[in-house]
């Protein structure tokens, strides 16, 4: 059976295996893009460290470099517990 192309690729029924819900990869995969984002600004600071990001990956949009780690399983996202809440009683700890 040939395969169907979609706007989204990875597919999103691959990267829901590889999360709890879709909300929670609407914020695994912004964390991770925003991590990507951060890289490349310090990479053309002069910051980025020793291993520049691999030639594909520049081409591509943070976004979809996120979505394919996540369909790899390379990404782990861990929920916050409500021992990490920011506030406690309505005041900013």
């Amino acid at each position: 059976m040939e395969e169907k192309m979609t706007m989204v690729n990875p597919r999103i029924e691959t990267l829901l295996d590889h999360s709890e819900n879709k909300f929670t990869l609407v914020i695994e995969s912004a964390k991770r893009a925003r991590q990507i984002t951060n890289f490349q600004k310090r990479l053309g600071e002069g910051l980025g460290g020793v291993a520049p990001m691999r030639l594909e990956d520049i081409s591509k949009k943070p976004l979809t470099i996120a979505l394919e780690e996540i369909a790899d399983g390379k990404i782990e996202y861990d929920r916050p517990t409500g021992e990490d809440d920011e506030f406690e009683d309505g005041e900013a700890k």
